[in-house]
């Protein structure tokens, strides 16, 4: 395994991280502890979850996942050994959740953690993350801002929620703080609101990342950079769509583009174009497509940690495995093409 630090920490993490969102729904508890264990066995010390799990989102499964990682931790006593990041959900309106109807209130940060540690069954967590912005700022399938009267009448409340986080952090119950499905304005607006007030500032971004989706690379990229805040690129291989199965067929009726289609910008005309292109690329150089489309991403500067997720042990190892491949200068150059011919079908 390979090793980075979490932007502005002196904590070591694994460049790669377990994901966790199907536990719960798609994958049992057995299933979960069997991951957790594997995935440390190979030196992954970084994992991530969040209150909303599992997904697809349900209200009797809203949880679950938190669960299983603090029964593991339980059985082991493996805490010591993870680093392990959550995350509060967004208002509802945003993300269609049975949570809680209210944005990033001190009410909600209240319940989220204390509910978070208790389902953890651990007194800290070390990376806590907010799942959306609370203002209409981002959307699965589109690649525009567009400012509606909703967005006009959200009032900037950055200096609050951080200054919210701050105290939790002095109480030991988080260590440190980050985004998730952000972008480059809210991302600059923590930056310095950390900078000139004395507040936390933010270490991670946790958003989509992948061969059919590099928006990141756009405006976000160059913040990771500059201000040291780093992408956990969730959907690096864009929800199994880059993937040998889903050009080949092979077991496609339990893969999740099939059981869930609310993913369906992954199941768009562009997307099947550049996936089978990918994965003719990937063929030609004697590799699988979810081995090419993940050690790209490992290999990307601002990336601080890739988070793969699989419902199958077998994936998992082949996931893992990315770590120890390096693309040539050649197959890269290669990707960048058919990235020019076909940018971003699946924002």
């Amino acid at each position: 395994m390979k090793y980075t630090k979490l932007p502005g920490t002196d904590i070591d993490v694994s460049k790669i991280c377990l994901g966790t969102m199907t536990w719960g729904k798609q994958n049992t508890e057995a299933d979960g502890h069997e991951q957790m264990d594997y995935a440390l066995n190979q030196g992954i010390n970084f994992f991530d979850t969040a209150e909303l799990y599992a997904i697809p989102i349900e209200k009797e499964t809203q949880g679950e996942t938190e669960k299983i990682i603090g029964t593991w931790f339980k059985k082991t006593g493996n805490r010591d050994k993870i680093i392990l990041a959550s995350k509060i959900a967004g208002p509802a309106s945003q993300n269609r959740h049975f949570i809680r109807e209210e944005g990033f209130t001190k009410k909600a940060f209240d319940n989220a953690i204390h509910g978070s540690l208790k389902r953890l069954q651990t007194d800290y967590i070390d990376l806590y993350q907010l799942h959306w912005p609370d203002r209409k700022a981002n959307f699965f399938g589109r690649r525009g801002y567009t400012h509606t009267q909703e967005n006009a009448r959200w009032e900037d409340n950055i200096h609050e929620i951080l200054h919210v986080l701050q105290n939790y952090i002095k109480e030991g119950k988080i260590r440190h703080i980050g985004l998730s499905n952000d972008v480059p304005w809210s991302t600059m607006r923590y930056v310095e609101e950390a900078k000139y007030n004395k507040l936390p500032k933010i270490s991670t971004v946790q958003n989509p990342y992948n061969l059919l989706n590099r928006t990141y690379e756009i405006g976000m990229a160059e913040v990771s950079i500059r201000e040291n805040v780093g992408l956990l690129p969730y959907s690096p291989l864009a929800f199994g769509r880059l993937t040998n199965k889903s050009i080949e067929k092979k077991g496609i009726e339990k893969a999740r583009l099939t059981l869930f289609p609310f993913m369906a910008r992954y199941n768009s005309e562009n997307s099947l174009k550049a996936t089978k292109m990918y994965y003719d690329l990937a063929k030609e150089n004697g590799m699988s497509l979810a081995t090419m489309a993940l050690s790209f991403i490992n290999t990307q500067p601002f990336v601080a940690s890739n988070i793969i997720g699989a419902t199958t042990m077998e994936q998992l190892k082949e996931n893992i495995s990315s770590i120890h491949i390096e693309l040539n200068e050649e197959i890269l150059q290669k990707i960048n093409e058919i990235h020019e011919l076909i940018p971003n079908p699946a924002p």
